[in-house]
């Protein structure tokens, strides 16, 4: 399963596609192939793009079904897209590369490595906790513009959070009573027993979202806990998302 995301990496934003199940490969795959292909555009509606995108499904398919090379995700980074793979050999990686890539005429260059413990996949592509919840925002947000909702309009937004005792729970809450955060409810998982539904009003834009579970997640982590997301409403029709 293929998600996206964007990383600050020295106050650049990278934007990120990987494979989060890839890992299952991990055992069998020890050599890392790179590919750098210089090519500007991240936008669809940008000449070439299509025919770009081509060229990249071409080479993923041809790693794959030659070399039983797993695709695990790409960058973009200064008008370079790298794509990374891993593969259980070392051998014709590269004579693939030019295969598809030559008659292309994009620049590129290609490099393979040793990395039996992934770690490159693990620091650099794999998203980290927060931002998997970054991910899950996109996805509510892009539910909401679906359905027409508009965004600038603040509404209450609940968010979740779980621990594993009462006592890290209830100095959570205490805090978060302080950064604005109203308590609606306590709650349980099927995992965690101590858990807390909390009301803000905010409007349910990236930007705001992105910054109001920043603010909670720091509060989370200082007793441990879990961030489990957030619902809210759509403001003409009342109904949850």
């Amino acid at each position: 399963m293929r998600e996206i995301f964007n990383r600050l990496v020295d106050n650049t934003s990278v934007h990120i596609e990987v494979n989060v199940e890839a890992g299952g490969y991990k055992a069998e795959n020890p050599w890392l192939l790179s590919v750098f292909v210089k090519y500007e555009g991240i936008d669809e509606k940008q000449d070439g793009y299509e025919e770009f995108l081509e060229t990249k499904e071409s080479l993923i398919i041809a790693l794959e079904h030659v070399d039983k090379a797993h695709y695990v995700g790409s960058r973009i980074v200064d008008g370079w897209n790298e794509f990374y793979f891993y593969a259980p050999s070392s051998k014709e990686l590269d004579s693939i590369v030019h295969k598809i890539l030559t008659p292309s005429n994009y620049i590129f260059e290609s490099n393979v490595v040793r990395d039996t413990k992934w770690d490159f996949y693990e620091t650099q592509l794999f998203p980290t906790e927060l931002e998997i919840h970054h991910m899950q925002s996109a996805k509510i947000i892009f539910l909401l513009e679906e359905e027409e909702d508009d965004l600038s309009i603040e509404r209450e937004v609940e968010h979740y959070a779980v621990f594993d005792t009462g006592t890290q729970k209830d100095r959570f809450v205490n805090m978060a009573l302080d950064a604005g955060f109203t308590l609606k409810d306590d709650i349980a998982t099927d995992e965690y027993e101590h858990g807390v539904a909390l009301v803000k009003v905010h409007k349910p834009t990236s930007e705001e979202v992105q910054k109001v579970v920043e603010e909670l997640f720091v509060l989370i982590k200082k007793e441990l806990g879990y961030y489990e997301g957030w619902s809210t409403t759509l403001v003409n029709e009342e109904e949850n998302i």
